[in-house]
């Protein structure tokens, strides 16, 4: 029973609380993010005959750990420290941890990065204590918006039928094949026609290590 998220980018407003909750629930130190939000916005402004017209959008993709079918993170890991645990989830076990990065530089999504205290790689296990306890992960049941859920992925799915596993400016799916479902926005499907970027890449970056 493949676990994973669903992601709602319609009502999704960028907020951080989804971020803010991971934090203080893992104790993260300031910087250290597993979930984490990226900005992303594009279009343009054209001054016609007619009066101004314009193609800009912007929209928030909250991400963490996918909990991937075909999980990069493993396949590279010499020690066999990133494995998946009793309920499926992708995990670090970090006595056998020997903090090469190779994890961090394979996911697509660079959801492991090394822990600058403790120099092995961590990431987002799902809240596996909750789960397994019946309860959702911390990030879903702090969403002021819903929208976030978790559970089977073949229940998510089919709860959102129409819904893949694509959004800008995430890698295709079919690297990895994650445990995602994307609901898009409007903004997002008028993404993949015009240009775009990551507007907040120095945020990104810090919280990745």
């Amino acid at each position: 029973m493949p676990l994973g998220f669903f992601f709602n980018n319609e009502r999704c407003t960028g907020c951080r609380t989804c971020e803010m909750a991971c934090i203080d629930y893992k104790d993260l130190v300031v910087g250290r993010r597993y979930r984490r939000v990226i900005d992303y916005e594009g279009g343009r402004t054209n001054q016609g005959e007619n009066g101004i017209s314009t193609t800009c959008y912007a929209y928030h993709v909250s991400i963490s750990c996918n909990h991937c079918d075909d999980p990069a993170c493993m396949h590279v890991c010499p020690t066999r420290a990133m494995h998946r645990d009793e309920l499926g989830l992708v995990s670090v076990d970090v006595e056998r941890c020997i903090g090469c990065a190779y994890c961090t530089m394979a996911c697509p999504y660079h959801a492991p990065s090394i822990d600058p205290a403790l120099k092995r790689s961590s990431k987002c296990d799902g809240c596996t204590e909750r789960v397994a306890a019946g309860q959702n992960p911390m990030c879903v049941d702090a969403c002021p918006l819903r929208a976030l859920e978790f559970g089977d992925i073949d229940e998510l799915r089919a709860a959102h039928a129409g819904c893949g596993s694509d959004i800008l400016p995430l890698p295709d799916s079919s690297y990895t094949h994650p445990n995602l479902v994307v609901k898009l926005s409007p903004a997002a499907i008028h993404a993949y026609e015009d240009s775009g970027f990551i507007s907040n890449v120095a945020e990104i970056a810090n919280a990745e290590g």
